[in-house]
């Protein structure tokens, strides 16, 4: 493995396990602390690092780390130039989750790729175990977004109103 095979994967392995508190902030209605930096920045130095490994064509990782970095452009933008300020804060969640997801799903084709029981189980990646897998993380994430977006559509208020 190359040193810069290496580094890509060590982003990608801290943008995922960083990820991982941010969305419960999200769940729990908390406000983003350095994790999200941490997620932000590893997750897309993870796509750009993608671009740098050697091939010959345009592969599926290619479209993916594109689409990634779509999302993360349009999570900074929500986050760092609209403040998260009325439907932005929305904007944040989803993309920011798309590009945790599009993390998780390509570690789940590595993992069938390289572990050989997995690669055993789907070794085209085309099979029901793979399919079953990569169908539940789908609807995980799809879950998980849709109660951030209800739960972090507003910050939470600390205290009593005065009245």
């Amino acid at each position: 493995m190359t040193l810069l095979l290496l580094f890509h994967v060590a982003l990608s392995l801290v943008g995922i396990v960083s990820g991982f508190p941010v969305a419960a902030a999200f769940l729990r209605r908390q406000p983003l602390d350095a994790w999200n930096t941490i997620f932000l920045v590893t997750t897309v130095a993870t796509s750009l690092t993608g671009y740098l490994l050697p091939a010959t064509t345009i592969l599926p990782s290619h479209i993916v780390g594109a689409v990634s970095l779509l999302a993360l452009a349009i999570a900074l933008i929500a986050l760092y130039r609209q403040r998260l300020a009325g439907r932005w804060r929305t904007t944040y969640v989803i993309t920011a989750l798309i590009a945790l997801y599009l993390n998780v799903f390509v570690l789940v084709v590595q993992a069938f790729r390289r572990v050989p029981p997995l690669t055993a189980l789907a070794p085209t990646e085309s099979e029901p175990p793979f399919v079953l897998a990569q169908g539940v993380l789908f609807l995980v994430f799809l879950g998980v977004t849709a109660i951030s977006v209800v739960r972090f559509r507003q910050p939470r208020t600390f205290g009593r109103a005065a009245g």
